[in-house]
């Protein structure tokens, strides 16, 4: 399966990018970092794209559920 991005319209983030063969999502914030996180799977990733508050989403499903690192 191929990677994919998606630009969001959010006051938190800026993009969305997946890659379903490491499983891994990559966040862009507003303020310029990204943040890289792991074992997320693609339906979560899509979620998180198309939802109506990115922010919210982020803090409701992924923060505290999926390891990160800082790029």
């Amino acid at each position: 399966m191929a990677s994919w991005s998606k630009d969001v319209f959010s006051s938190m983030a800026q993009s969305v990018s997946y890659d379903p063969d490491t499983q891994t999502m990559m966040i862009t914030f507003n303020n310029g970092k990204s943040y890289v996180y792991a074992n997320v799977p693609e339906d979560v990733a899509v979620d998180v794209s198309n939802a109506a508050s990115v922010g919210e989403f982020i803090n409701s499903e992924i923060k505290g559920r999926y390891s990160y690192r800082r790029l």
